[in-house]
């Protein structure tokens, strides 16, 4: 079976014989890869497979059910802690092969997305959680000692609110940061970061209010953080499938809306200058 071009990533329009209606489609000129890539690492496309769509699905996987949760759909709940397990082998483990496999094809800005959630960030944020919510870890109870007064243990728990909180605080600047760079891929990465970071606020927010001893509130914020959390992983989900279809050339391709020729990039701008010049 004929390779498909990995000349461009699917962040690019620029592939030859592509006209209007295929604009913001991925097809077979456009790469299943979220970012473009180094011209030297050129030859391990043709030998490696496409990673990308594997620790997208980890992350789905991991995602989806943590949003139902702090919705308390079906009356689920507990902040995760009954799929921990999808934390570290879905959301941990997939994502650092993932993001290895990227940098090694030489995918900067996925790489550094899947490791952020796993390993570097996306992949470490969910070895973080897994661990904070695993009480060998003894995250929590350090905050909360058993045997100390009711009043001594609220004020504990509240400690670990404020403090966790931060977490969260971090994760949504650096989430921020993505968002701002995916205005160079396509309308349905952006809007899956967007909603990331909409949901790492609302949990910042949740927790804080939780230190304040404000639970009315609190758990509506986290509902709201669940409700981001869903609506991300349904594009993401829809940008998995996307992927997976280029990946088998399927007939037809589901459009992403490419954002890549809205915003110039840097090396055109150059060119262009070269060019006045």
């Amino acid at each position: 079976m004929e390779r498909i071009d990995m000349s461009h990533d699917f962040v690019n329009n620029e592939a030859t014989g592509t006209d209007e209606g295929d604009r913001g489609k991925l097809n077979g000129q456009h790469n299943e890869h979220l970012s473009r890539y180094q011209t030297a690492s050129s030859h391990l496309r043709s030998t490696f497979a496409n990673p990308t769509p594997m620790p997208l699905m980890g992350f789905l996987i991991a995602s989806t059910p943590l949003g139902c949760n702090l919705m308390g759909w079906r009356g689920s709940g507990g902040g995760g802690a009954a799929i921990i397990g999808l934390f570290f082998f879905f959301g941990g483990m997939l994502q650092i092969l993932g993001c290895v496999l990227e940098w090694i094809l030489g995918n900067t800005f996925p790489f550094v997305v899947f490791a952020s959630y796993v390993t570097v960030s996306i992949g470490a944020f969910w070895l973080a959680m897994g661990a904070t919510l695993q009480p060998e870890f003894n995250a929590q109870s350090y905050y909360v000692d058993p045997s100390a007064t009711p009043a001594v243990q609220s004020a504990g728990q509240a400690e670990f609110y404020s403090s966790f909180g931060f977490f969260f605080m971090v994760m949504s600047l650096l989430t921020f940061f993505y968002v701002v760079a995916s205005l160079r891929t396509n309308v349905v990465f952006f809007l899956v970061f967007l909603f990331i970071d909409l949901a790492f606020l609302m949990l910042t927010a949740c927790y804080w209010t939780l230190a304040q001893g404000m639970t009315v509130i609190g758990h509506n914020l986290q509902i709201a953080a669940g409700a981001f959390i869903f609506v991300f992983c349904i594009l993401g989900w829809y940008l998995f499938f996307a992927l997976i279809l280029l990946a088998v050339d399927f007939p037809f391709a589901m459009p992403v809306g490419d954002l890549s020729t809205r915003i110039k990039s840097a090396t055109d701008r150059k060119k262009a200058m070269e060019a006045k010049a």
